[in-house]
């Protein structure tokens, strides 16, 4: 329960030098002011604060995004972002009473999805976001490594140019692609200025970008200076590499390889990326797999619709919500041709789950099976758990690139 103390509003202008500070306690960091990067894309109408009478403690802010969901198709969602609560306040409802507003809000105005990045796991499924819903690939592999056989680089030219000449083709290519793959968002002017940020501050002793465009894609990387007398071996951080065909992914990554002075390239890429079945010796290629975007469906009869599904399924879903109660109750979830249907009814439940793991399925990235014996989805009719995962599956692992 909410502390009768607190009240919480929109900001204005005149509070962002105070919301940097709160931000910087609760992250234990350092208050950047208003030219933080993470400031420029805040909406101050999205954008909320809670006060403990005079004192701002906490913040949180809703950022308007596409996500691209299966089947190729846009979905409108809320993405959640800065949301801390300054130390000293903790277990006083602050939270609770950010992720309301947040979610009452997307529910009035029609945004039926909510995603964020958490910065502790044990934090967001009690306000009904699924974890997992898409993950997060760290992988290295060292340079010089030979693909197999089957694999044909082109002789496409790959050329490094400035900044400037880089960001009108990057922006084209990336909104095209975006659009194909599933957990990317859309990007406005500002996103980009955060997602590649490249002050002295954001490079945390690495080199500044590198930008190399391929004619139907490019890659953005960092350096690192490394070695010894018997000679360097520079680790390549690759921040972006997005292709609009195989064959550019395939001339990119051979160009990485190939980087005179390099021994070693990292790159936080996508579950099934599939380098690792690429080159001649797949062991080299190290993964450490983690969560990256979790998902909260706002509107369970609204959000459903808005993909598309791999099989058909007829079932009824008993589901609990509460934090937002107009989705929980029973619900026939109907798909047909790829399309689903999604209605009130009384009908008995083949299916029991909370909400949580609709938003951990939602995408495709988690499947309700694992989540039946994870004791987080009940059945109630034999074989309709089975019959929702493989609607929900799509045929690749979903994929958010990029932290907001």
């Amino acid at each position: 329960m909410a502390d009768s103390a607190l009240s919480i509003r929109t900001i204005d202008e005149s509070d962002l030098i105070e919301f940097q500070r709160v931000m910087a306690w609760a992250f234990l960091d350092d208050p950047s002011g208003v030219d933080s990067k993470w400031v420029k894309v805040l909406e101050l109408d999205r954008t909320h604060a809670v006060f403990d009478g005079d004192e701002m403690i906490g913040t949180a802010g809703v950022l308007s995004r596409e996500l691209t969901v299966p089947g190729g198709l846009q979905a409108p969602a809320g993405a959640v972002t800065v949301v801390t609560v300054k130390p000293g306040h903790r277990r006083r409802g602050v939270a609770s009473l950010m992720m309301k507003t947040q979610l009452h809000g997307m529910h009035e105005s029609g945004e039926p999805i909510a995603i964020l990045w958490a910065s502790e796991g044990s934090i967001y499924r009690r306000f009904g976001y699924g974890e997992l819903a898409t993950s997060l690939n760290r992988m290295r592999m060292p340079t010089r490594m030979a693909f197999h056989s089957g694999v044909a680089v082109s002789d496409a030219r790959i050329r490094q140019v400035s900044r400037e000449e880089a960001l009108p083709f990057m922006r084209e290519v990336h909104d095209r692609v975006r659009r194909t793959k599933v957990g990317w968002l859309n990007r406005v002017e500002q996103t980009w200025d955060v997602q590649l940020a490249d002050r002295e501050v954001d490079r945390d002793g690495l080199t500044s970008y590198r930008y190399c465009l391929h004619p139907e894609g490019y890659v953005v990387f960092r350096a690192k200076a490394a070695g010894s007398s018997r000679g360097p071996a520079d680790e390549l951080h690759v921040r972006e590499l997005v292709c609009e065909t195989e064959q550019a992914y395939v001339d990119l990554y051979r160009f990485l390889l190939d980087i005179d002075l390099a021994a070693e390239i990292s790159f936080y890429t996508a579950a099934d990326d599939p380098i690792v079945h690429m080159v001649d010796n797949p062991r080299k290629v190290g993964r450490d797999l983690g969560d990256a975007l979790w998902v909260r469906i706002v509107d369970i009869d609204r959000a459903l619709p808005l993909r598309r599904y791999s099989s058909d399924v007829d079932s009824v879903l008993e589901v609990e919500d509460t934090f937002c109660p107009w989705n929980s109750g029973r619900w026939r979830f109907t798909v047909k041709g790829g399309e689903a249907v999604v209605t009130r009814t009384e009908d008995p439940a083949d299916v029991s789950l909370d909400v949580a793991s609709i938003g951990s399925a939602f995408l495709g990235g988690v499947r309700l099976s694992v989540l039946r014996r994870a004791h987080r989805v009940v059945e109630h009719t034999p074989g309709h758990v089975d019959a929702l995962t493989a609607a929900f599956l799509g045929s690749h692992e979903p994929h958010c690139p990029e932290v907001f």
